[in-house]
């Protein structure tokens, strides 16, 4: 299974709405900028993601896009198959009759093994939701945070170090 370019541009940028949504609509062209993802290829995984009614968009100044849905009820597969992404590990795409070398039954002798793989990842997909990866990020947002305080804090002066000795080369003469 390989997850494609299309389904991890998907997931970041609805990441990235559900991050900053509080604020009022998100522009596609702030989630392009701060994401690195072109502009139009984001209009073109936004219009599937409204169509599959799970973001909506508001028109007008200071318009963007919003969740049509509450974050923990998005899964990663709702995403995914939105923007029409393939969860299929098999050689013949879940049709039957694989490539290759064939069994009686016209599968090949793996096929069992990828789509039981295909089940597990849609499974797993399904179960995490757009608020555990929004979770995930605040806190490590947080923990990062916490650095930055760090060393922006005023450094601790250490005691300078008396020494015990002469403190001049003219000085250890006598």
């Amino acid at each position: 299974m390989r997850l494609t370019t299309k389904g991890r541009f998907a997931v970041t940028a609805m990441i990235d709405l559900a991050l900053r949504q509080e604020q009022g609509p998100v522009t596609l062209a702030g989630i392009s900028q701060r994401q690195h993802i072109s502009l139009s290829y984001l209009e073109q995984l936004f219009g599937k993601l409204r169509r599959h009614e799970i973001v909506e968009s508001v028109r007008g100044p200071g318009g963007g896009y919003n969740l049509a849905r509450r974050a923990e009820d998005v899964t990663v597969a709702d995403i995914i198959i939105a923007v029409d992404e393939p969860l299929d590990a098999t050689q013949c795409g879940g049709k039957g009759s694989c490539e290759g070398t064939k069994h009686h039954d016209g599968h090949c002798m793996t096929h069992e093994l990828w789509s039981t793989l295909n089940q597990k990842m849609v499974e797993y997909l399904d179960s995490v939701s757009l608020k555990d990866l929004v979770d995930q990020q605040r806190s490590r947002e947080g923990a990062t945070a916490v650095l930055r305080d760090r060393r922006t804090e005023a450094p601790a002066v250490e005691p300078r170090a008396v020494p015990k000795g002469p403190n001049s080369v003219f000085n250890m003469a006598g």
